[in-house]
Order: structure tokens, then sequence, then C-alpha cells
């Protein structure tokens, strides 16, 4: 327990200054379909024993420089530990490719032993990323490579989290939830999969307009309920024919527009069992049973993207099978930290912050 203290305070300081002693490099990764960039964190005092990092970046445009994860990266170096992140392009295309994970691992892991030895490593996947790096750990190839895997973020259930989306609704243990939802998912899942749903072939124009929406939202920072987008949201509906108009309104109401119940129930069934059958990987219900490796998992409570009901869904899928910990936070989200009431409160979840980053961070190198 002390250990990971300390190593979680050596995190927290990081993390919350923003200051860390790290050396940054930049790489390129022999994916074997395509040479990828990657950044490499380092710390400036090496300890005897680093504990290797690769840490995958979730479906957003700025990819491995988004900065939560620059800033996450550069607290884990300087806690200790070298930090490896690769690019994914087909996520930072805004395509969801579960497919890339593994042979971006096995292209990752040369640069990385070479900096802390033939040793396993951890793998650290962020929001699209998390689920990706722990099914990643149940693949056969990479047996006795992985020592562990911290997810932060991440969705466990495609009908749960579709749900999520489009409704605002989520559940945990017969308690419902309802809050307001950051539509960019929805946005992302439109772009892939719509036009390739049963009886809604012909709206690769929709699909298009979705992605390029998406893109705007992840290049300009600003939180994709914003009014500043109805403009553009009118300029996009433009180009699409006139009698599918209304679907792409389904997945981009402007600012104030309620969904259509009905339509969504109609979408969020049709498009998960397109989903399942078109891209299996992007559900990781049927891989969890076969993961062995110890897995963390941090969720921030107010998370308006994927809400922290799949953390605990994802806990209570890998407790039969290995060792893994979740813990629900106010301290780390997608996109911000939740306001809270004093000084008190931040300290105390700011303790238990540290120490469960701690005991994540100590399954690698420990």
């Amino acid at each position: 327990m002390i250990r990971d203290t300390t190593v979680g305070l050596r995190f927290g300081r990081s993390w919350l200054s923003g200051r860390a002693e790290v050396e940054v490099k930049e790489l390129e990764l022999d994916r074997g379909d395509r040479v990828v960039p990657a950044t490499l964190y380092q710390p400036l005092r090496r300890p005897r024993r680093p504990a290797g990092w690769i840490a995958f970046h979730g479906t957003t445009v700025p990819g491995r420089a988004h900065p939560q994860l620059v800033r996450f990266a550069r607290a884990v170096a300087h806690a200790g530990g070298v930090v490896l992140v690769p690019e994914v392009p087909e996520w930072a295309a805004l395509q969801l490719a579960p497919g890339m994970t593994v042979p971006t691992i096995h292209a990752a892991l040369p640069a990385l032993h070479a900096r802390v030895g033939e040793r396993p490593v951890g793998l650290l996947g962020f929001s699209f990323g998390g689920p990706q790096a722990i099914t990643a750990a149940a693949n056969p190839a990479l047996a006795g490579r992985l020592a562990g895997v911290a997810a932060f973020g991440g969705y466990c259930a495609l009908a749960s989290t579709f749900r999520f989306l489009f409704l605002g609704e989520h559940e945990w243990e017969g308690r419902r939830y309802r809050s307001r939802v950051d539509p960019y998912g929805r946005w992302i899942v439109g772009a892939n999969y719509l036009h390739r749903t049963p009886g809604f072939e012909d709206a690769g124009d929709v699909a298009a307009a979705l992605r390029a929406l998406a893109a705007e939202a992840g290049s300009r920072r600003v939180p994709s309920w914003d009014p500043r987008y109805d403009a553009r949201k009118g300029e996009l509906a433009a180009r699409i024919a006139t009698n599918r108009r209304w679907l792409f309104d389904a997945f981009a109401p402007r600012t104030g527009a309620e969904p259509d119940r009905a339509l969504a129930e109609r979408l969020i069934e049709a498009m998960v069992g397109s989903v399942r059958s078109l891209d299996p990987l992007l559900d990781p219900a049927d891989r969890l049973g076969e993961v062995r490796v110890p897995v963390r998992l941090m969720h921030g409570r107010g998370d308006v993207l994927i809400p922290f009901t799949e953390t605990l869904r994802m806990e209570r899928a890998l407790a039969g099978t290995t060792d893994v910990r979740a813990s629900v936070t106010r301290l780390f989200a997608h996109t911000h930290e939740d306001d809270f009431a004093g000084i008190v409160g931040r300290a105390r979840e700011s303790g238990r912050f540290v120490r469960f980053l701690g005991s994540a961070l100590r399954m690698v190198g420990s």
C-alpha cells in the first residue's frame, strides 16, 4: 500500500500541476501494413527497473496528441514509467477499427523492450482504446508478454452504450440514471455503421455528414452539444437528400430538440445487431472470459460520453476470470473534472484517486 501511494503521489503531483520531468521522443513503428508514428515519454531520472507501458488513444482527431492523453502519459513517466503512445491512424480518422489493436501492440513491443528490457509490459487504454486494450490481452499471440491493463472511460456492452448515446439512459443494479449526452459518440457510430445497417443502406450521405461533424468537433474541442454547431449542421443537412434529412436530424438534432424515442429505439436495435455482425471485435463480451492479466478500471462519474456504469459492468464481467478492480471518480472524465462542494470533498477524492492510480501503475515492474 505504501509503495502504491508513493507511485500514485508522484503521478498525482504531475497530473494536477501539469509539470513533469520527462524526455519526449518521436519514433516510427512498422505495423506490417504501414509505418505509424509514436511518441515516447521517459523519466529524466530513470529507475533501475522502469515499468513499460503502451498507451492507446480513442477515436479522436488529435490521436496520440490528445491533451488529456499527453498529460496522463507525462505524469506516468514522471512517476517512473516509460510510456509509448503509438498513433492508430484509423482511429484518428474516426474509423472504428478494433482489428488494429493487436498489430499495433506487436509493432510497439520491440521499441519498448529496447528501453525497459524483455519483460512483460502494461497496456493503457482511453475511451475506445480501453476495451480494445482489455480484449487484446486475451489474444493468444500476446500470452506472457503483458503484465496488466489499465483502462479509463471505456465501454463494456454495445446495447447499453448505444442506449446511453441515443437516450442518455443508463442503469446499474436496478437504479436508473438519465443525463445529458455528448452526441459525439453517436455521430461516430452513425458515420461508421449507419449506411451498413439493413434498412439504411442508402444513407451514405448521412454517414458522411456525421463524419464531417464529428471531425469538426474533434478538431475544435468545443463540446459537441454547443449551439455553435447548429449552423454547421444546417450546412451539412443541405447536402443530404431531402427524404433522408430526418435521419441526420435523429443523430444530430439542433440545440434544444428532443429525440424521437420510437426512432431512437429502432436505431439502437438495428445498429447493435449490425455492428455485432459486421465487426464482432467491437463487442468485448465474447472475449472477456479469456483475459488472465490483472485489470484496473477507472471512470469519471460525470462522464457524458460513456457512462460510468459501463466500467462497473466491465468489472463484473471480468471478476470471475482475473484480478480486476474498478474506481469511479470525480477527478477524471473524457473532457472535464466534476465540480466539488468543498476542499474536504476534493481532498478525500484525491486520496482515493492517488491510491488507485498507484495500484494500477504498480501492476507493471513491481
